[in-house]
């Protein structure tokens, strides 16, 4: 008779990581999304030239008509662009995201014994530091423009913190759109849609009070014009607080209601 030998079963491989790995993994996706800049240099120029043209085109080509003179009109406005570059570049987190999913990027981390939180937080780490890049870029060219921070220090570092942080709470609503939507050209569609109306319906780049009634109502309540306007007060001086608390309510609200739907798709890709 001939000896059967039955082999046991490999052990199942646990999904559960540590918090230290879980922080290791986490910066290492995040490393990857920045070299990958390197591979595709066209990503730091849209992040670099894009700020620089609008800062530009409203300068010169508005601010004689809204300010009376291109001067006045960068101090008022260099603290809206801020706001807007930092808003419309949450839509790099959800296009980055999209693309890892379409391009079976998701699928090939789900086969390796990482964190599933990890892509996820990688992705917002490494887009958080480029918003600090296009910031500094961007209130860089300003200066050498003739733009002056008159508050101090503080304030520029204080308006810094306040848009990371809004931009972070924004930026799930964008998460959520890039992981539902089915390519990356409908990811940049809709939440160009969404972002355009808000920054436009704001004061970040005109005063609300040219507005018509029924728009400026809108305006008021708006989520960017709060942020623009405490970017504006802790850059060049003025109220801080109130805009900077309702901002802050209007990012707990963002979280509030797109962390938890953009988590329960985000499961289902890793």
């Amino acid at each position: 008779m001939t000896a059967v030998t039955t082999l046991a079963p490999p052990p199942a491989v646990s999904r559960r990581v540590g918090l230290g790995a879980t922080i290791q993994q986490t910066f290492t996706l995040a490393w990857r999304s920045l070299v990958q800049i390197k591979h595709n240099p066209w990503e730091l120029l849209d992040l670099s030239i894009q700020p620089i043209m609008f800062l530009l085109l409203f300068t010169y080509v508005f601010g004689g008509a809204i300010s009376g003179s291109t001067g006045d009109y960068l101090q008022f406005a260099l603290p809206g662009l801020l706001v807007q570059n930092a808003l419309f570049y949450t839509l790099s987190t959800a296009i980055g995201l999209n693309t890892d999913i379409t391009k079976g990027v998701f699928d090939r981390l789900r086969s390796l014994p990482i964190a599933r939180v990890a892509p996820l937080a990688g992705r917002i780490i490494a887009d958080t530091f480029k918003q600090v890049w296009a910031f500094a870029l961007l209130v860089g060219f300003g200066l050498v423009l003739g733009f002056r921070v008159t508050t101090s220090l503080v304030g520029l570092v204080g308006a810094l913190a306040l848009l990371v942080v809004v931009a972070l709470a924004m930026s799930w609503m964008s998460v959520l759109i890039g992981l539902k939507a089915s390519n990356p050209e409908k990811v940049q569609m809709i939440a160009f849609s969404a972002m355009m109306p808000l920054t436009f319906t704001s004061s970040a780049l005109v005063p609300s009070d040219t507005f018509p009634g029924w728009l400026k109502a809108w305006s008021d309540i708006n989520p960017v014009t709060h942020l623009a306007d405490a970017i504006r007060g802790l850059l060049i001086g003025g109220e801080v607080a109130d805009p900077a608390l309702v901002s802050l309510l209007w990012s707990a609200g963002f979280v509030l209601v797109f962390a938890p739907l953009a988590i329960r798709v985000f499961r289902k890709h890793v």
